[in-house]
């Protein structure tokens, strides 16, 4: 069978067919596209469709038909649907998949008594730990007690505490993993 036979490689891929008759994610379904990725959009036997395109900074891509299509604050189905949906009216059953090539729409802020201070693309999921990490780790004057995750929720900023010496004392025992949180896009981390 020719859905069966389709199977694309990448970081997250989802194949469609019209109506979501049919969608099987090769990745993390849950993974929402951002501003930034690139994103392999496959029209199987379409290669005037088919193309490489990065999400714009206004979170839409860019398709011959379709012209702009909402991408940013979906995931890689919902974006396989839409594209299908728009698509059959153009193509007769039109097959899609959508394969996130590049991630870069995740983006954390590490500011204060670090090594290196800066904006971070975290390409995969990741704790506190491993950001603080890529900042080249705390400096001999850190508050080690007091770093703080500023975290947008809506229209307001929620201030999380991050105890370092508590996190790193319990690494790998019981409620370790509860204690280093995951970052999200858009998180500061300050190190007083």
């Amino acid at each position: 069978m020719l859905r069966r036979a389709l199977r694309f490689v990448g970081i997250m891929s989802v194949a469609c067919v019209p109506f979501g008759a049919y969608a099987q994610p090769a990745g993390d379904a849950s993974y929402v596209i951002g501003p930034e990725d690139v994103l392999e959009i496959a029209v199987w036997n379409n290669t005037d469709v088919s193309r490489t395109v990065p999400v714009r900074p206004d979170g839409k891509i860019s398709l011959p038909l379709l012209h702009d299509v909402q991408a940013a604050g979906l995931t890689p189905s919902q974006l396989c649907t839409a594209i299908t949906t728009g698509l059959s009216r153009f193509v007769s059953e039109p097959v899609v998949s959508v394969i996130v090539r590049e991630v870069h729409s995740v983006k954390v802020t590490v500011i204060g008594e670090v090594k290196t201070p800066g904006r971070y693309e975290v390409r995969s999921r990741a704790t506190v730990l491993d950001v603080l990490a890529m900042a080249g780790g705390l400096s001999q004057y850190a508050a080690r007690g007091r770093i703080t995750i500023l975290r947008h929720d809506g229209d307001t900023v929620r201030q999380l505490p991050f105890d370092f010496d508590k996190v790193t004392a319990r690494a790998g025992g019981p409620g370790a993993a509860q204690l280093n949180l995951w970052v999200q896009s858009g998180d500061i981390i300050v190190v007083p």
